[in-house]
Parts: structure tokens; C-alpha cells; sequence
């Protein structure tokens, strides 16, 4: 009885070791995936730059006050747009201007990721040019002037008067093991 037991323990060990094995090779199986998926959907491109559609047109009977906002997590750099407001209407393009220094004495690698206010606004904001689609690599001391170029479309819901345009800087690995060296 006591080998039956046995045997049957030994089958079953057998058993979740493969299915945590197959589940384990699935997991990555789906990074890839998820990446093709949202590039075909147009999901979660936040680091590609848009195109202006050839139907986009001004509203010039309605305003939007925009603010502008800068941050950095772990980073030695000062960031700020050069402006912190503009009032546009919508389906006008809009260029402003981000300036960012680095206060320390070595090499840094950052990379910027856009939020919004509204959450939705991302389907109503088309960027042309960016830094965010890029890594920033900056000198000790160095100051950087940036642009950045998009439009909020007109298909933007007539209740929204003020729209929040964040990006925060991190710093990217390769720039963490230059130090170690």
C-alpha cells in the first residue's frame, strides 16, 4: 500500500513540475505576444510619435487651458517645461519647449513617460515630436532644450476645459551600471 502511495506521489510530483514548466515558458511566450498585439492595435504607444490626420480641423469657437509638468525619480537633473500653461483651441498645433540639466558630475541616461489628466486624453492627443520617445543622455552639467509638437483633437468631450501634460524622468539602467564600473 505504502509503495502504491509512493508511486502515485511520484506521478503526481512529475505532473506539476511539467505544467509549472509549460506555465513558466508561457509567461514569456506572452511578452512578445502582448508587444505585437498592442503595435497592431495601436495600444500602449506611448514612445512612437503620431500623424496628424488629414481631417483634423481647429475648433476656434471653444478654448482648452493646457498646464505643463515636469518631474524626475532618481535623477540628479532639474527638469521643467519653459512654459507652465497655454490656452489653445482644439486641433491647433502646439510646440513647447522643456529644459533639463544635469547637477551632477558624472554621465546620465534618462528616459521620459508621459500622464495625463484626463486619463482619457491619450486618445485625443496626437504627439508629433518628443523627447519621451527617446533616451536623454546627458554630460555632467549639461543643459538640454527640448520640444515637443501635438494637438488635442477636436473629437475632445466639450466638458473638458483643462487637460494636464506630466512627464517624469527615470534613470535607465545602462546609466546605474556605468557607475559600478
Amino acid at each position: 500500500m505504502v509503495e502504491a502511495n509512493t508511486k502515485s506521489n511520484v506521478l503526481m510530483l512529475k505532473k506539476l513540475l511539467i505544467f509549472t514548466l509549460i506555465m513558466f515558458v508561457f509567461g514569456y511566450a506572452l511578452v512578445p505576444f502582448y508587444e505585437k498585439f498592442c503595435e497592431v492595435t495601436g495600444i500602449n504607444n506611448l514612445l512612437q510619435p503620431d500623424v496628424l490626420a488629414k481631417d483634423n480641423w481647429v475648433d476656434e469657437g471653444r478654448w482648452i487651458a493646457i498646464e505643463f509638468d515636469a518631474n524626475v525619480r532618481g535623477l540628479p537633473w532639474q527638469f521643467k517645461p519653459l512654459q507652465t500653461s497655454a490656452r489653445i483651441h482644439p486641433g491647433e498645433p502646439v510646440n513647447v519647449m522643456y529644459e533639463i540639466t544635469n547637477n551632477s558630475d558624472r554621465e546620465v541616461t534618462g528616459q521620459a513617460i508621459p500622464s495625463y489628466s484626463p486619463r482619457f486624453l491619450d486618445k485625443h492627443l496626437k504627439k508629433f515630436e518628443c523627447f519621451c520617445f527617446t533616451k536623454q543622455v546627458l554630460k555632467p552639467n549639461e543643459t538640454l532644450q527640448m520640444p515637443v509638437q501635438f494637438v488635442i483633437d477636436s473629437g475632445l468631450p466639450a466638458d473638458i476645459n483643462t487637460v494636464t501634460i506630466s512627464y517624469t524622468f527615470f534613470e535607465l539602467p545602462a546609466s546605474a551600471s556605468a557607475i559600478k564600473k
